[in-house]
């Protein structure tokens, strides 16, 4: 490999960023609590007490794979949610995000069309409807994980993409660098 590919190909930013908020793990974790919780209550009413369980109980069948596949459901969740990482790098030909497990390769965004870019603080929620990777009519798309802080960038083509970070300023310079 010649030493034009390596320095093309190499990333100028790098940032690897994962879904580490409290209130998110709590939410997670009580949810995945509370589901195991009412299953298992269930098939102990029925199983063990030989008492319907419900209005409309199930048969012993149905209600050990529901409950299973509910469990296993909420638990999957749980996996996915530490596995999760948005990871940002900023490369002589582009900017690469992914969204890993979501996107198991990178997505080139070209910088020659972008017309402005600025890191802004912004509200998640109210803007973007939450975390991930998230469409707003207003706002345009957006990757993000966790924090207020983000690269909004704006195309030639009118579109708008915004990239949360924890490291502003680093991926700013980088952009800066790219576009000068």
């Amino acid at each position: 490999m010649n030493n034009d590919y390596r320095e093309i190909n190499s990333a100028i930013f790098y940032e690897e960023q994962r879904f580490r908020q409290k209130w998110l793990w709590v939410m997670i974790i009580g949810l995945n609590i509370f589901q195991i919780c009412i299953w298992g209550y269930g098939i102990i009413q029925q199983f063990v007490f030989d008492k319907p369980f419900g209005n409309k109980p199930m048969s012993d069948l149905g209600l050990i794979i529901t409950s299973s596949l509910v469990i296993l459901f909420t638990l999957l969740i749980l996996v996915l949610f530490y596995y999760i990482q948005l990871i940002t790098e900023v490369r002589y030909d582009g900017l690469y995000i992914k969204f890993f497990p979501l996107h198991w390769s990178y997505r080139r965004i070209p910088l020659e069309s972008v017309i402005q870019y600025e890191i802004r603080k912004y509200k998640p929620i109210r803007e973007y409807g939450g975390y991930g990777i998230r469409y707003s009519i207003k706002y345009g798309k957006a990757y993000n994980v966790s924090g207020n802080q983000g690269l909004h960038l704006e195309f030639d083509t009118g579109k708008r993409l915004l990239i949360g970070t924890q490291k502003p300023d680093e991926l700013y310079q980088a952009i800066k660098k790219i576009l000068r």
